[in-house]
C-alpha cells in the first residue's frame, strides 16, 4: 500500500484568522482553558487536544454569529455532559444553545468575533474508545 500524507502527519492543527484578536485569545485561554503551547506577534497557539487551534490576526468579525457562508467551520468540543458544559460556561457570560437531536445534544456558542463553537455529547456511540481519534 502506497503512504498517504496522513501517514507523515506528526500534528493536525487549525488556524483561526480573527479581528478581534486579543479578545479571542482571552476567550479560547481563559474561558474555555485551552492551554497556551507558544506566542508570536499577532499569533497565539493554543493546544487543542492531540490537535492545536492557532489564532492570528488577519479576519473578519461580526457582531453575530457568523452564517455558514460567513464561516463554514464549527469548533467542535466533545463533553462527557453537554448540559453540565453549558452551564460552566453560561457562568462565564457565554451564551449557549442547546439542542437535543435524534443523533445527540449539541451546545452552540460564539467566540468574540462570532466563528460559532459547538459542545457535542462524548458519549455518542461513533466516539467509543475503539473508534477514538488518537
Amino acid at each position: 500500500m502506497n503512504e498517504t500524507l496522513a501517514d507523515q502527519v506528526e500534528c493536525y492543527g487549525v488556524i483561526l484568522f480573527t479581528e478581534k484578536f486579543d479578545e479571542c485569545v482571552a476567550f479560547y485561554r481563559e474561558k474555555l482553558g485551552l492551554p497556551l503551547w507558544y506566542e508570536k506577534e499577532g499569533l497565539c497557539c493554543l493546544r487543542f487536544g492531540a490537535a492545536y487551534l492557532m489564532i492570528e490576526s488577519g479576519g473578519a468579525a461580526q457582531d453575530r454569529r457568523k452564517n455558514r457562508s460567513e464561516n463554514p467551520t464549527v469548533i467542535r468540543f466533545n463533553v462527557p455532559d453537554v448540559a453540565a458544559a453549558a452551564i460552566m460556561l453560561e457562568a462565564q457570560g457565554i451564551n449557549v444553545e442547546t439542542k437535543h437531536h435524534s443523533w445527540g445534544v449539541t451546545g452552540s456558542f460564539t467566540d468574540p468575533d462570532g466563528n460559532v463553537c459547538s459542545l457535542k455529547n462524548a458519549d455518542d456511540p461513533f466516539f467509543h474508545d475503539t473508534q477514538k481519534v488518537p
